[in-house]
């Protein structure tokens, strides 16, 4: 631990950014405490974590007791019938939680900058998820 003191204390006196300087301050707080995880080492340098499909089959099998291949199975049969209703431009319900539909993009001009040229982007379709409005308000309390 001196050492990383020592590390610490040249690093603050050289530090040109301060966050340069919050990142090291966070290694050195939590190489003096508790061990940690990957993952919230990454939570505390407020970079964003993204739950897998991986993690999610984990966390279903451990809710419910079920073997990870079956609920992978599962998970990626479900994932599969939302993939291809949304193809065909059904939108799919799930009450508590969201849509998944389909959004019509209208034809539109735009500009290629580097050739001083305008473009015309055609219309298109485009998948979509609208969180339900109680999943909304969950997140904001």
């Amino acid at each position: 631990m001196v050492n990383l003191y020592a590390k610490y204390k040249n690093v603050k006196q050289r530090a040109k950014s301060a966050k340069k300087l919050d990142m090291f301050k966070k290694l050195h707080y939590f190489c003096t405490t508790k061990p940690i995880t990957l993952r919230e080492w990454r939570g505390n340098l407020k970079k964003p974590i993204i739950m897998t499909k991986a993690e999610i089959v984990n966390e279903v099998a451990k809710a419910t007791g079920i073997e990870k291949v079956t609920v992978q199975t599962v998970v990626e049969s479900f994932m599969e019938s939302v993939k291809s209703s949304v193809e065909k431009g059904e939108p799919v319900y799930l009450r508590g939680f969201g849509s998944f539909i389909v959004k019509h993009r209208a034809q539109k001009a735009a500009r290629n900058i580097t050739r001083n040229t305008t473009i015309t982007i055609p219309a298109h379709d485009i998948p979509a998820f609208k969180p339900a409005k109680v999943f909304v308000n969950a997140l904001k309390k």
